[in-house]
């Protein structure tokens, strides 16, 4: 019978391999060596008992432990590549981040990132239009993007819907999208959506001379999310939005293939995501899960704002963008985009933590504005210029009563 070592502190990964980075915290009495060999063998050739059916031949695919720093928890596993298929993140991800996180050893498991190696990276497409790509579709440069969620988010009729678009177009957002929730609904159906929203876009872009955008959310069964998202470019629509966790991997891999004909961009939501992320010692970092949508092919993602309504600090927002900006062999950079919570007051220090490379996106901090949805776009735009101009808001605001009122309400 062959016996299989999956820890290996004198071994040094090759270029080929995947390696994962861990925390893991061991059940009481057991060695966080023995825990993070039980890891590293349930996530490549091992199981719970030595097998008959192991061959010599076979344990060059083993996963080896090949670091670990017991103070802080963290292990460091490395993965010949030989392990995954190229080309199918469903199955790379249910191999290192699959029954691991249900195994008795462990009381609790965190990947907190993982590094590609160039020939898994190079099987998937990447962005097909990126941070570059966006910003030639958007004829804006130099500045952050500027956007809102249609709100509230559930209720409006179609009608209704188009005309909360036009008014935050006009008044300076660059980006109108639908929230994550809002599909084919009774009071609001896809296509009456589309159409009218799309309609007004275009009516938009002739007031203000400015290149407004529409993001549906096409989120549904594989077939019916590619079914909307041809509608939408048959309308003349260049971008569709979907729940990247939710919709799931394969499904993304098949609109992402799809849209090398369709010519539209990816804007990803992660709802859901804090399902695994938000637990610190236990689930999936955001950054992993930032750096697959960006392989896979995504050219917008949600991030989080370290300003705003959700949990994320500086450090996790700061990271999750090295994941999307950073050079990954090549591959298009992905816009990230903050969101949640936002308003105007808050620009100047957005621009501090994120840079001009994103997606600035206010949804309350738009339409909760106390003259609407128009007057809360100017206020965001005010805020922007002023920021971008190194002009205190104070001051700018003594000028722009948009600007003014809204840091009556929110500052």
């Amino acid at each position: 019978m062959v016996r299989v070592n999956f820890l290996d502190l004198n071994y040094r990964p090759s270029e080929s391999d995947l390696i994962c980075e861990f925390y893991i915290e061991p059940e009481r009495g057991i060695e966080i060596t023995r825990a993070a060999s039980a890891v590293a063998s349930e996530s490549s050739i091992g199981t719970w008992t030595e097998v008959k059916t192991m061959r010599s031949g076979i344990r060059k695919l083993a996963a080896r432990v090949f670091e670990i720093d017991e103070a802080r928890k963290i292990v460091k596993i490395a993965y010949p590549c030989e392990l995954f298929e190229q080309g199918n993140m469903p199955q790379i991800l249910s191999s290192i981040a699959g029954n691991v996180f249900g195994m008795k050893l462990v009381k609790n498991l965190r990947l907190l990132d993982v590094s590609f190696p160039k020939i898994i990276v190079k099987s998937f497409p990447g962005p097909k239009f990126g941070i570059e790509g966006i910003r030639k579709l958007t004829k804006i440069n130099g500045r952050p993007l500027v956007g809102t969620i249609v709100k509230p988010k559930l209720g409006l009729n179609e009608d209704e819907h188009a005309r909360v678009a036009y008014d935050a177009w006009v008044g300076g957002i660059d980006i109108v999208k639908d929230d994550e929730n809002l599909a084919n609904m009774r009071f609001n159906r896809f296509e009456r959506r589309v159409r009218k929203t799309l309609k007004l876009r275009d009516r938009a872009e002739r007031e203000t001379g400015e290149r407004k955008i529409y993001i549906p959310n096409v989120t549904a069964e594989t077939s019916e999310m590619l079914k909307r998202a041809r509608f939408v470019r048959d309308l003349g629509g260049e971008y569709v939005m979907v729940d990247v966790l939710t919709l799931g991997l394969g499904a993304l891999q098949t609109l992402r293939s799809e849209t090398e004909e369709l010519n539209l961009a990816i804007h990803a939501h992660r709802a859901g995501h804090a399902a695994v992320t938000k637990n610190r010692k236990h689930g999936i970092a955001m950054r992993v899960l930032a750096k697959i949508s960006r392989i896979v092919g995504v050219d917008q993602l949600h991030v989080g704002t370290a300003v705003g309504k959700m949990f994320e600090n500086k450090r996790d927002v700061l990271s999750n963008c090295d994941a999307l900006r950073s050079e990954l062999y090549g591959i298009k950079r992905t816009m990230p985009v903050a969101s949640g919570g936002l308003h105007p007051a808050a620009i100047p220090e957005l621009i501090k933590i994120f840079g001009i490379d994103v997606i600035l996106q206010f949804g309350g901090g738009c339409h909760g504005h106390p003259r609407g949805t128009a007057a809360g776009a100017r206020a965001i735009r005010q805020s922007l210029d002023a920021t971008l101009q190194n002009i205190p808001l104070e001051e700018y605001a003594s000028k722009h009563r948009e600007l003014r009122e809204a840091l009556k309400k929110w500052r």
